[in-house]
């Protein structure tokens, strides 16, 4: 791919601060796809990537959530400067605040591969919803998909097991 592209982390996370935008995608290649992303102050799903990615934190602090094979959830804090490696099919929920910015790295999807997000009851902790897709181009932001269809959803927002209702922050 030439000419090799060369993204400017620092003015990349000043035009998303300007424009308001989340992510910016810096290339998109069947082994590769890198984009920068601006943190979401409502973010609580947690996303299985059928790829794995790498991530380096490079403006603030990121909490970034996980849940464990028997379900249980953790947090590992990624401090501005660093990087971590996980694994595809990691249920993981990034959480970082909109003055912060993160480089994701991992390939492009494979012909039929989805991902997923999930929402847990902040109560109970039950399974609320999940949404898939398959992405064959990350600009159209997925994520932002997977929100609105979730807080657009009063039905999805509620838990079947305890009554509670998600309150929508968008």
């Amino acid at each position: 791919m030439l000419p090799m592209p060369i993204g400017d982390l620092n003015s990349i996370a000043a035009e998303l601060t300007e424009s308001r935008g989340r992510i910016k995608v810096l290339w998109q290649q069947p082994e590769s796809l890198a984009f920068v992303a601006r943190g979401r102050e409502y973010r609580s799903e947690f996303h299985i990537d059928p790829a794995d990615e790498v991530m380096y934190m490079i403006k603030g602090e990121m909490n970034l959530h996980y849940r464990m094979p028997d379900g249980s959830e953790e947090v590992t804090i990624l401090k501005e400067g660093c990087s971590i490696y996980t694994a595809a099919g990691i249920p993981h929920s990034p959480r970082f605040p909109p003055d912060a910015f993160l480089l994701v790295i991992e390939r492009q999807r494979k012909d039929g591969e989805v991902d997923r997000f999930q929402w847990y009851c902040p109560e109970c902790d039950e399974l609320l919803h999940e949404e898939q897709f398959i992405v064959n181009d990350y600009r159209s932001d997925p994520v932002s998909k997977a929100y609105a269809n979730f807080f657009n959803s009063l039905e999805r927002r509620t838990c079947r097991a305890c009554g509670h209702i998600m309150s929508n922050p968008l």
